[in-house]
């Protein structure tokens, strides 16, 4: 099948090329099945809908009913669009538009007239603070009988009378009660133009977030009637509604349409044996990342989770696998450097920074450093490498030293260059990549792009050599998020293209070709930047 999409052609009348749009690609699905006379067949399929189809030759059907779903979707359709355009029209009128403008010009203004309004009376309360101070400084005389007042606006005396200071003192206190009324008379005047404007705003605002409430609440109301249109077989010959699979939960929007589902649905519908079940992405990724073209991915969990378990009840299936760390490469720690206080590990690829829970995953950095300096104290190691990264790793023998060097990480005192060699071409000589990254909650642990959920990453780069099909390129990381060298390079909006050998992030090959060249800090007990370097296995 992939042959065939890296012909062109998905079926007739329908180019591969539609899978490399805007859109995005599309996971897709083969069965191998076992037919009733012995011999063995291939079944395929697409998630959800191609091309906006739901039927395309050469791939199975979907599951629902579809006297059942056209009973429902026409009004669906009309409602949910209907209401779409209602959320539209508000969103956009002209009168909600004038009132955002009107009572955004009216923020604007009153932000600007507060603070020239601060700056003025500051400047006045100065003043006042200075004149103030120069009145109380001067000396008393004694005033002559029937003498006039000084007036405190003429130029001022060299000493005052007792009536003299008290009528200045007095001046500057009525100047100060004078900013602020003013101050009090701005308030009232801003607070009236709030009353007028911004109520109308909320009010029309409101309107909107009603609609959209509504919108939502009719289309899960119809979602739900959708998922009536699903009756889930298993390979036992039982059937149980979709919605009854998902333990009291509503169903996921997808959910039966997935590639996996529909082959199953279809094998039990006419008496085939499922034999083996592949799925694989093809096209553009999703804005997210996670997907390469031609990599195959296990079926997802928040749709397909609950649905494949009953599905494949009365079916021999093999148990999952469950990982192995590869043998490690040595039995002895590679060490760069060592010195009372710390030591430079070269990691070797395959062996895990840290112990993981189960006895198969003991064997690592942490625990041949605790076997090699048992009077070491403190966590050790300073940062991790993943299981499939090689190169530089610094971990402290005393609890001070550790926290030195974390905060060093922790204010990105620390240099790190890494060499990748990248699967295919690379746009541009250097750059910087910007994605923020969280874990992928249904498919730990791949890490996705996500603009509003992610945390912060960074990453520098620059191409060293560039071959026919691979790219090697140098990584210089800001910040130190989980998988960010593998998720930058593959995603689209990053160079584009996975490293080699990522079987998470791009196709599975003898090593991820990742490496930790180099390291440079300021050493904890010297005060003096040390730097260490080691090439590149490959």
């Amino acid at each position: 099948m992939q042959a065939a999409l890296r012909e062109g052609l998905i079926a007739p009348g329908l180019p591969s090329s539609i899978l490399q749009g805007p859109d995005g690609g599309k996971m897709f699905g083969v069965l191998v099945v076992r037919q009733p006379d012995g011999t063995f067949g291939v079944l395929r399929a697409f998630s959800a809908m191609l091309a906006g189809r739901w039927d395309v030759p050469g791939f199975v059907p979907p599951i629902f009913d579809r006297e059942a779903r056209a009973r429902v979707e026409p009004v669906a359709d009309a409602t949910v669009k209907s209401l779409l355009a209602r959320v539209e029209a508000w969103s956009t009128s002209e009168e909600l538009r004038r009132l955002r403008e009107d009572d955004d010009a009216r923020q604007s203004r009153e932000a600007t007239e507060r603070e020239a309004m601060r700056l003025r009376h500051d400047a006045r309360r100065r003043q006042r603070h200075e004149r103030r101070a120069a009145i109380l400084a001067m000396p008393l005389r004694t005033g002559s009988l029937g003498e006039e007042p000084q007036s405190p606006q003429a130029s001022p005396p060299s000493a005052l009378t007792e009536t003299e200071r008290a009528q200045a003192l007095h001046a500057l206190d009525q100047e100060s009660r004078g900013d602020k009324a003013e101050k009090r008379r701005w308030d009232a005047a801003q607070e009236e133009a709030r009353r007028i404007l911004a109520p109308a705003r909320a009010k029309a605002e409101r309107r909107v977030r009603a609609l959209d409430r509504l919108r939502r609440i009719v289309s899960r109301g119809f979602m739900k009637q959708f998922h009536d249109t699903y009756a889930i077989a298993n390979a036992r010959g039982e059937t149980r509604p979709l919605r009854s699979l998902y333990g009291g939960a509503e169903p996921p929007s997808g959910a039966g349409d997935c590639a996996g589902a529909k082959l199953l649905a279809h094998a039990f519908a006419h008496g085939l044996q499922p034999v083996a079940l592949a799925e694989f992405w093809w096209g553009t990724p999703p804005a997210s990342g996670g997907r390469i073209q031609g990599a195959f991915y296990p079926a997802c969990r928040d749709k397909c989770g609950p649905l494949l378990p009953f599905m494949l009840e009365g079916l021999e299936v093999s148990a999952p696998r469950v990982f192995a760390p590869p043998p490690a490469p040595t039995p002895e720690l590679s060490i760069v450097f060592e010195d009372a206080w710390l030591v430079v590990i070269d990691k070797p690829c395959g062996l895990l920074s840290v112990p993981g829970r189960e006895a198969s995953l003991l064997d690592s950095v942490l625990t041949r450093l605790r076997a090699r300096y048992p009077h070491a104290t403190g966590p050790l190691l300073a940062h991790r490498l993943d299981l499939d990264t090689s190169g530089l790793l610094v971990a402290a023998l005393d609890s001070r030293t550790h926290a030195s060097l974390q905060r060093q990480f922790l204010h990105r005192a620390v240099a790190k260059r890494y060499v990748a060699l990248i699967d295919g071409p690379v746009r541009g000589d250097a750059g910087t990549i910007t994605l923020p990254l969280r874990v992928d909650l249904d498919d730990r642990p791949r890490q996705i792009v996500d603009p509003v959920h992610g945390k912060p990453a960074v990453t520098d780069w620059e191409v060293l050599h560039r071959a026919a099909s691979h790219t090697r390129v140098a990584f210089h990381p800001r910040t130190g998020r989980t998988h960010q060298l593998r998720v930058h390079a593959a995603h689209p909006q990053g160079l584009g293209a996975p490293i080699v050998g990522d079987p998470l992030y791009g196709h599975a090959g003898l090593r991820l070709h990742l490496h930790a060249e180099t390291l440079s800090f300021v050493h904890p007990a010297t005060g003096q930047r040390v730097s260490f370097t080691r090439a590149a296995p490959f």
